[in-house]
């Protein structure tokens, strides 16, 4: 399902992105005759000044013969912190001579990194080589800011200097193993709700997305077009907490594959976007109580501010496609039309409705969810969000397509 705005964990730092070495080692040659060594970003690390990087560069050289290599005083690069890239640049000292590159073989260079006002220490990040020299990136943790001791008082009232720690600086080190944890994104809401007395009182939704191509948010303006391109899964969960045993009344699995246009600002306060993919419903089950369906959807998205409220609008339309065998008439009772809507604020309330419509039979469903922050309530630092869940309709599962049915939960939700 689209949403106006990247679905986010409550005040959580996402996981760690590595990004190996031999992810780059097709990039463009730095400035010199031959174009024989590529730039690497090969660490990052606390420079020695307050807001500074060190860079360490690799430069490799795959040619049969030494070659020397000038790295450019300046070099853009990209700095993703939360979806949103900032574009910097990295300072080599124009005085340092060329290294020497030995044919198959490689020298480091290292380079300064300022960071841009406001960008809070232990945040992960995302550094990219930008320009001609777009390939290479590096997933680091900003390291954080070592706390500076109160000044020692000597005899007389002078200060005495501080000792300096003998202990190395943290390192900004990428997780290893896993050089695209960081295009592995939530998609829509997860959260666990409650609701008593009828045969689904419990719940439960997990849900992301990949982003099978290209850096991680690097999706849209000048990025190249496949790089929109995600894998998404959707699992539902309806569990009858109220029976013998309590068992699953249903689980609806979801995969798709969805082509995703960011929303782009085309007036004031006004912005446009959209997505459209291929999704698979199935409730994994066999014989009399097996359902599936198959839908190509288009999904545009408008989106409006006022101050932190904004308010989103996106129609959707769908067609079945393949085989219906389980669930002949399922279009008789969902339609081919649905709405998503939503309106909140990031740090308050936001109420959000998706429905689904039959203009010919009159049958549908709304399902409504309102949210809003525990630590707004209480103090806690955990984070999470209150979530209350309704439906009414026909088919809040696969399985009870064809039954009309309404609910109401409550619970908590870590995205929303």
């Amino acid at each position: 399902m689209i949403r106006p705005r990247r679905s986010r964990f409550r005040h959580a730092t996402p996981a760690l992105r590595a990004a190996g070495a031999l992810a780059a080692l097709a990039a463009p040659a730095l400035a010199h005759a031959g174009e024989a060594a590529a730039p690497l970003i090969g660490a990052v690390r606390p420079g020695s000044e307050d807001g500074v990087l060190a860079v360490e560069l690799i430069l490799l050289n795959s040619e049969g013969q030494a070659r020397a290599v000038e790295v450019p005083a300046r070099l853009p690069v990209t700095l993703t912190l939360g979806g949103e890239r900032r574009s910097l640049t990295l300072e080599c000292s124009p005085d340092a001579a060329a290294p020497q590159v030995e044919a198959g073989g490689f020298a480091r260079r290292e380079c300064l990194l300022r960071l841009p006002e406001g960008v809070s220490a232990q945040d992960s990040a995302l550094l990219s080589l930008g320009g001609d020299l777009a390939g290479s990136s590096y997933a680091f943790a900003l390291p954080a800011a070592p706390a500076a001791p109160a000044p020692a008082q000597m005899a007389g009232g002078a200060e005495e200097p501080p000792a300096l720690a003998a202990a190395p600086a943290p390192a900004a080190k990428p997780d290893d193993g896993n050089a695209f944890l960081g295009n592995l994104s939530a998609y829509s809401p997860i959260y666990a709700v409650y609701g008593p007395g009828t045969n689904s009182d419990g719940r439960i939704q997990i849900s992301f997305k990949y982003q099978l191509f290209g850096d991680a948010g690097d999706v849209g303006g000048n990025a190249p077009i496949i790089n929109g391109l995600h894998f998404a899964y959707t699992q539902r969960l309806l569990w009858d907490l109220g029976a013998e045993s309590s068992p699953f009344r249903n689980v609806d699995y979801m995969p798709e594959i969805f082509y995703l246009q960011p929303a782009v600002e085309v007036a004031p306060r006004l912005a446009l976007g959209g997505q459209i993919g291929f999704r698979h419903e199935s409730n994994g089950r066999d014989g009399a109580a097996s359902r599936s369906a198959n839908t190509i959807y288009v999904q545009p998205i408008a989106t409006m501010k006022s101050g932190d409220l904004s308010i989103s609008l996106a129609p959707r339309l769908f067609f079945y496609v393949g085989d219906r065998e389980d669930n002949p008439d399922i279009r008789r009772y969902r339609g081919n039309t649905g709405l998503f809507a939503e309106i909140g604020r990031d740090e308050g309330f936001r109420l959000t409705a998706n429905s689904r419509f039959n203009f010919s039979t009159g049958k549908g469903s709304v399902d409504a969810e309102l949210s809003y922050p525990l630590d707004r309530i209480v103090d806690t630092p955990l984070n999470l969000y209150l979530f209350g869940q309704a439906f009414a309709g026909y088919g809040e599962n696969l399985l009870d397509y064809n039954r009309q049915q309404t609910r109401l939960r409550f619970g908590f939700a870590i995205v929303r």
